[in-house]
């Protein structure tokens, strides 16, 4: 008996963002949807938070039921449309009420249902740098936003006021060495976040420490093989996604040729590598003309029985390139069962297709692969 899996139907859609312009530094602020996070479930309603590069908001999705008034003081002279009963041109009522109990209340009845988005909160004015990520705490109630250089902290419940917990700014912009890439809270402790770094480190900080998280309680970082360094790898090395484990046990990071499973309590090096694009690297400098090599790929993990079993996540991360045929070379499962796919020709790559986004179904075994403007949705049989 094969398994049933959940069909996808469209279900509404709405304007996020507007392009705007900040006449200060006279910069154009693009309406593109940078990332989006869903908010705890508390009723029929759904939020999410979205964010372009200036300003984040939080949204509200919900059913909203249209009705019509059925029946009114008039309704036994006028029908619906307006127009006399029995045919002939629209009068004027001439119905006068003599008592107060000739009087009735309007009647309204259900016409429609319309899935309504408006937006509750707006955050702004808060992040001189473009933004990169937004995570959404396991309180509910608190979420970060991070740039290239800073993390601040808000409340869902205040658009107004925001708290610095990250400042990587040095005094002097030319001592500058690296940003911050990536952000996220731990899943279940409401108290630990991550962030990346454009040198491939992780560091996972504490607020009970201290208002300012300048100071990580661990750093994950590979130590680098001299031999093997090269102009690139500096950019190769620079950390694009980073994400925890369901359980919070396992740190996943994805780097542009590699993605990286942690162990939130060995700090040396990471619990297991696996490459990627190593048909790729000998062609670093094409990337590097093209500017594909500045791309950020994303990584999802799903923790599954069997991933379980073996004690680590199993990963899955988007894809560099497409095959110029029509192929497409969407990263395998790596372990629980996965079988990794042939080498891909090098010479066959377009650069001008890839994956950038994914999601994981947290309960199935089902994928969602964003390409171009399509959602094309990958089922295990």
């Amino acid at each position: 008996m094969s398994k049933k899996t959940c069909e996808y139907k469209f279900h509404t859609e709405f304007q996020s963002h507007e392009p705007e312009f900040d006449y200060l530094k006279s910069l154009e602020i693009e309406e593109k949807i940078n990332k989006i996070k869903w908010c705890r479930r508390q009723n029929a309603s759904h939020y999410l938070l979205s964010t372009n590069d200036k300003t984040i908001k939080l949204w509200k999705v919900f059913d909203k039921s249209l009705k019509v008034v059925a029946e009114n003081n008039l309704s036994h002279d006028l029908t619906p449309a307006g127009a006399v009963a029995g045919g002939g041109m629209p009068r004027a009522p001439q119905i006068s009420f003599r008592d107060a109990s000739s009087l009735k209340l309007p009647r309204l009845t259900h016409h429609d249902t319309v899935v309504v988005a408006v937006p509750r909160r707006i955050y702004a004015n808060a992040h001189a740098y473009h933004i990169n990520s937004i995570s959404v705490n396991s309180d509910g109630e608190t979420f970060i936003s991070s740039d290239d250089l800073r993390i601040n902290l808000w409340n869902l419940n205040i658009q107004d006021q925001s708290f610095n917990i990250v400042d990587i700014k040095p005094a002097n912009m030319e001592e500058l060495t690296e940003v911050i890439t990536a952000a996220e809270f731990h899943p279940t402790s409401c108290n630990w976040f991550m962030y990346a770094s454009s040198k491939g480190t992780i560091k996972l900080a504490d607020m009970r420490q201290s208002a300012l998280c300048d100071q990580h309680h661990k750093q994950f970082e590979q130590e680098e093989d001299a031999s093997s360094r090269s102009f690139f790898s500096e950019i190769i090395s620079s950390i694009s996604d980073v994400r925890f484990s369901n359980d919070g046990r396992y740190i996943l990071s994805r780097d542009y040729l590699t993605v990286k499973i942690w162990d939130v309590n060995m700090e040396r090096q990471p619990l297991k590598m696996i490459p990627i694009h190593e048909h790729l690297r000998p062609r670093l400098c094409d990337t590097y003309e093209n500017d594909s090599i500045f791309d950020k790929f994303e990584v999802a993990d799903k923790t599954a029985f069997k991933a379980k079993k073996v004690g680590v996540p199993t990963p899955i991360n988007s894809s560099a390139s497409t095959n110029k045929k029509g192929g497409s070379r969407a990263g395998s499962p790596a372990g629980a069962g996965g079988r990794m796919k042939k080498e891909t020709d090098a010479d066959q790559i377009d650069f001008n297709k890839k994956i950038l986004h994914m999601s994981w179904h947290p309960f199935e075994d089902s994928i969602a692969i964003a390409a171009t403007n399509n959602l094309f949705v990958f089922s295990a049989l």
